[in-house]
């Protein structure tokens, strides 16, 4: 039987899914007519940032690869984790996932129903299917995965459960599809498909809506109904009534959007086009290529926090401790920026700790009798202004501990070594939080020492953690950094790759190119166009391409909708296709009833890279005039 909300499917056509759930119920195989999907399924760990009980794990499912196709799927999944991670806020709270490749060789190459109802039907261990699971009431987009299948095969990755992880199901396919809910699903080899990810997952986790203006593509949505939408990023509200209400995104309001534009009110959303607003023109949840903005993001720095604890572990406290000690919490370690840590004594900020992930009691001269000891992590990341998301126990967490001075404690062996840190055998990024944890001696305090090409490094506060950003390494070259626990010859070792990937860029003919001192090329056209980005680095990795037109929103660069090898194309009123509109110069036009009016004059075309290792490399520019056509 076909999954809930299948039988809508015709209609239900969004910019990147299908609002299903997604999976297809199979009738059970006869006995001995084939062997558990599991059998031949084997398990790899892509990223591991910590137990998977304490992460939020993502699970890359593969169907339709053979044995021999498996390096092609290994393949897909860097392509689609390295997009992942180039979008906000995932780049900066990629360490709190972890990744896992199920691998399960297929018998037959491909799934079932690509591209038409009359393709062969393949032998797969997913099932999964083009057609809503090849239903002719359904359409072609709709890609369908075998729950019992998918969920077989996440339940091999150990401590990773249904409440703790997303499915990620990537079907051996050149055909644009996917599909949206508990599970999401792509085609693996898509030009697209690898910006579908982190809209669904904004979808499952982070519970945004979509923000489309319509609900089947190349029709108008009709007028909004009804009151104050609950979701985050929609409302009914005027600017004036979100800031005297302090409704909504009223704390946005005016500031130049992630995704491109101002963030304020702009028609259209929750499938209506009329008379329901979101907050930018366009955002991840609305078009795909885009970023999430500020008030998407919001929500998914709660979401992806909320998966985890900021405090990882922390000296016993179910029973007073002495102060003849050290007292320690372990915390969390986002790349995009530490954490702060908070130590109150009585109530009263112990100034000296500040930061710090140990403090030693014998230097507080702690009065005699029972004390009460709290150290408050909180998440200061500048992605967060309400106040009340920050007091969140996703983003701050408060251990407390009762010190009695009559308590006195026993003799400690722990001895120094290292129990955590950031992987050591990939790059670092030049703007990075590299980390490492220790044990925790209850009678010294261990200092870390960080050496960055053998100097060493300035690091108060909280050793634990160096913020390479801070360090402004210049690019150009590798450095390598150490951090070692003083006093002993316990050390670790990262290369830092301090050199964003190159790009460069070619376009079709232009009717003249223009040099002139002191401005970028100029190339002039009088009509449709294409440019091919190109990245090239010296780290392994797939390295992701964006542009952005007369300074909108950055744009992932994927080739074309229909052929990632394809150049994108610009065109004066841009390129229908499948009820959705591309590379129209100028501003962007999404959908058919977009304006498209050319827009004739000179633009400025920027183009950047970010790499495997999170560099982001400086934008790069070329101007492109449009010109009317002779005799027109």
């Amino acid at each position: 039987m076909v999954a809930q909300r299948l039988g809508r499917a015709a209609a239900l056509i969004g910019a990147a899914c299908l609002l299903t759930t997604a999976l297809v119920d199979t009738p059970p195989a006869t006995a001995g007519e084939r062997p558990p999907v599991t059998e031949a399924a084997t398990v790899v760990p892509v990223q591991t940032t910590g137990p998977a009980d304490r992460r939020f794990n993502l699970v890359l499912l593969g169907d339709g690869y053979t044995a021999g196709q498996l390096p092609e799927f290994r393949a897909d999944v860097d392509k689609h984790l390295n997009v992942l991670w180039s979008v906000e806020p995932f780049a900066s709270y990629r360490s709190y996932v972890n990744v896992w490749a199920v691998e399960v060789p297929s018998a037959e190459s491909g799934v079932d129903c690509d591209p038409g109802l009359d393709a062969p039907r393949r032998n797969t261990p997913l099932g999964m299917a083009f057609w809503g699971g090849c239903d002719a009431n359904s359409v072609q987009r709709l890609l369908t995965v075998d729950s019992g299948a998918a969920n077989a095969l996440a339940d091999l990755v150990p401590g990773a459960t249904a409440a703790n992880r997303q499915i990620v199901a990537l079907a051996n396919s050149d055909t644009y599809g996917g599909a949206g809910g508990t599970y999401a699903t792509a085609s693996g080899g898509n030009a697209l498909s690898s910006l579908i990810t982190p809209h669904e997952i904004g979808h499952s986790l982070g519970k945004l809506q979509d923000e489309y203006d319509y609900y089947g593509r190349g029709v108008p949505g009709g007028t909004h109904e009804g009151g104050e939408p609950p979701s985050a990023h929609h409302t009914v509200l005027t600017e004036q009534q979100m800031r005297q209400q302090r409704a909504k995104w009223w704390r946005w309001l005016g500031e130049e959007s992630e995704s491109g534009g101002v963030i304020g009110r702009h028609e259209g959303g929750l499938y209506s086009t009329k008379g329901v607003w979101r907050p930018s023109r366009h955002s991840i949840m609305k078009t795909l290529g885009y970023a999430f903005d500020q008030v998407g993001r919001e929500v998914m720095v709660r979401a992806i926090s909320s998966k985890v604890n900021l405090v990882q572990g922390h000296t016993p406290n179910a029973a007073p401790v002495g102060a003849d000690r050290t007292v320690w919490v372990e915390t969390l370690h986002p790349v995009g920026g530490e954490l702060d840590v908070a130590w109150r004594l009585d109530g009263r900020p112990v100034r000296s700790a500040a930061g710090a992930r140990t403090i030693d009691l014998r230097r507080l001269d702690v009065p005699r009798g029972r004390h009460t000891l709290t150290a408050t992590v909180t998440d200061p990341t500048p992605f967060v202004r309400d106040p009340a998301v920050r007091a969140s126990a996703a983003l701050t967490r408060t251990v407390t501990w009762t010190v009695d001075t009559s308590v006195v404690t026993g003799p400690d062996s722990v001895a120094a070594a290292f129990t955590g840190h950031t992987a050591t055998d990939t790059p670092v990024g030049a703007r990075s939080v590299v980390y490492a944890d220790t044990t925790h001696p209850a009678d010294r305090t261990l200092a870390v020492h960080w050496r960055l090409d053998g100097r060493r490094v300035a690091n108060p506060g909280n050793d634990r953690d160096l913020d390479l950003s801070a360090l402004r390494l210049r690019p150009g070259r590798t450095h390598t950094l150490t951090a070692r626990i003083a006093g002993t010859d316990r050390e670790l070792r990262w290369t830092v790759d301090a050199t964003a990937a190159s790009a460069s860029y070619e376009l079709s003919e232009p009717l003249r190119t223009v040099h002139r001192p002191g401005r970028p090329v100029e190339y002039v056209y009088d009509g449709p166009f294409t440019m091919r980005l190109t990245a090239r680095d010296d780290q392994d990795g797939y390295v992701v391409s964006q542009f952005r037109v007369n300074g909108d929103g950055w744009y992932t660069y994927y080739g074309w909708p229909t052929d990632a090898d394809a150049p994108f194309r610009f065109t004066p009123g841009g390129t229908e296709i499948d009820g959705l509109v591309y590379g129209k110069l100028g501003t962007p036009r999404v959908v058919p009833w977009d304006d498209a009016t050319p827009e004739y004059g000179t633009h400025t075309v920027e183009y950047r890279t970010i790499d495997a290792a999170g560099n982001t490399g400086p934008a790069k520019r070329f101007l492109v005039t449009l010109v009317r056509p002779a005799g027109r």
